[in-house]
């Protein structure tokens, strides 16, 4: 047996069986272009899968080697790659340039960074394995630009030949010649291989002498200039010194290219990855550094914590509570990881569980809930009363313990929140009861949040909380 047929044997035991056929067709059939960069969440609507079980797929895939994954660092504005990262220890805090947007960036993870999946070149060569081998365009969708870019082949064949003047590849140390003719109209001469951009502000009496521009491309990452000319011939100089080849490129910076940029999709973050349990059981590896701080500008925490665990073991025994207590936690485990979380860490008989979205938080604290009212029948008795606290808001993602966990105020008020809670209870903060999905939810099951003032230790004012009896 092949290395390759060992893999894929393996996956097929790791992964949901249908995902893992998907992803054998996908490496058997699918095209070059499908398997550089792969959008799962496009991915799975294709191939009509769920997408948690899409990525924890691609993720035992990747695990196994079958796939590489990438941590891309996305400008906002135009959603090209400003740099790739194979771990997500080798992210900088620092700013990132994005030259066509003439701007600086912080990353965050929450839609800054996209994980993406390329095929191994052990499995299957691709052309996108020698990116300094495809075709402008081709490397303008594959390489530059991320996978949140809806590039319709046909649209994006007609816009480029609207909002492009002319475009051409310039091998390493060689020089070239553009002439074209400027419109009045605001031009961006941009290479994507070095990042780098120069604006032309074209205003004035149009003019039938020929103006002049000299652009050098090189490594040091030119800082992006601009110049203000007027309609009529141009004449640029390019001198390729970077070592590679490079893709100048003459854009119009008018509707068609903001039309051009403006066509995103969902695509898998980085965010979304920290909160996945597949990832955090497999991938423990490639979390953060220990001194690493990366920001995540919303993110929603729910801790439990067993009442009266102490009383428990007293009550029944060491081993009927042992065992009871066991169960409780494979309840509420499973819940977090089917709605879409991932368990932090386990505290005693706590738990600290973080969520992309509110709503799927609201709906794993109504099925713990449900859940220990289920094994209290088994039991014929009310042994197990687990207290809920979920807060949303921003936090940083650090190393404790060489453990990927979390640090911040959202995270202190989330603990105090669970504190509140008596009995079944269950303590929401403003934040979460304020989503519009969570108050859906909540209405459908005809649940009304008891709004009240709470003081929580630690915090300086008192907060409006809301129990959802």
């Amino acid at each position: 047996m092949s290395d390759i047929q060992a893999q894929i044997s393996v996956l097929k035991q790791t992964a949901d069986p249908v995902v893992a056929d998907a992803i054998m067709r996908l490496i058997d059939e699918g095209e070059d272009h499908e398997l550089n960069r792969i959008n799962l969440l496009e991915f799975a609507k294709r191939s009509g899968l769920d997408e948690e079980r899409v990525i924890s797929g691609f993720l035992h895939a990747a695990r196994l080697g079958l796939f590489d994954l990438t941590w891309n660092v996305l400008c906002p504005g135009c959603s090209g790659v400003l740099d790739a990262h194979d771990t997500l220890k080798s992210l900088r805090p620092d700013d990132y340039h994005c030259g066509l947007c003439s701007c600086g960036y912080e990353p965050s993870v929450d839609e800054q960074v996209e994980v993406a999946f390329t095929i191994s070149p052990k499995v299957r060569r691709i052309a996108a394995h020698d990116p300094n081998t495809l075709p402008l365009w081709e490397y303008y969708k594959q390489v530059f630009w991320s996978s949140g870019i809806d590039l319709n082949t046909d649209s994006f064949a007609a816009l480029t030949e609207e909002v492009t003047l002319d475009a051409l590849e310039l091998p390493a140390g060689e020089k070239a010649v553009l002439s074209l003719q400027l419109p009045a109209q605001f031009i961006i001469v941009f290479e994507p291989v070095t990042h780098s951009a120069h604006f032309i502000d074209v205003q004035g009496e149009p003019t039938k002498e020929r103006q002049q521009l000299s652009l050098i491309f090189n490594k040091a990452h030119p800082p992006t200039g601009s110049i203000t000319l007027r309609p009529g011939p141009l004449r640029i100089a390019l001198d390729n010194q970077s070592g590679v080849r490079t893709l100048p490129t003459v854009f119009i910076a008018a509707a068609g290219l903001h039309d051009l940029l403006g066509r995103r999709r969902p695509f898998l973050t980085a965010k979304r990855m920290l909160s996945n349990q597949t990832f955090r059981d497999v991938f423990k590896a490639d979390n953060l550094h220990f001194d690493q701080r990366l920001k995540i500008t919303s993110l929603t925490f729910l801790f439990t914590d067993l009442k009266g665990s102490t009383a428990l073991y007293e009550r029944v025994g060491d081993l009927a509570a042992f065992d009871l207590v066991r169960a409780h936690f494979r309840a509420l485990l499973e819940i977090i990881s089917s709605e879409k979380g991932a368990v932090v860490k386990t505290i005693g008989d706590a738990v600290m569980a973080t969520f992309i979205k509110p709503e799927h938080a609201i709906v794993a604290g109504l099925r713990m809930r449900a859940a220990m009212d289920a094994l209290n029948k088994q039991r014929r008795s009310n042994d197990l009363v687990v207290k809920i606290g979920i807060h949303e808001g921003p936090c940083l993602a650090v190393m404790l313990n060489e453990r990927q966990d979390y640090f911040g105020q959202t995270v202190n008020i989330a603990a105090r929140v669970q504190s509140l809670s008596t009995s079944q209870e269950i303590h929401i903060t403003g934040p979460v009861n304020d989503a519009p999905a969570v108050a859906e939810i909540l209405d459908k099951r005809a649940i009304k949040p008891i709004q009240k003032q709470a003081a929580l230790r630690g915090i300086a004012d008192k907060m409006l909380v809301y129990e959802i009896p």
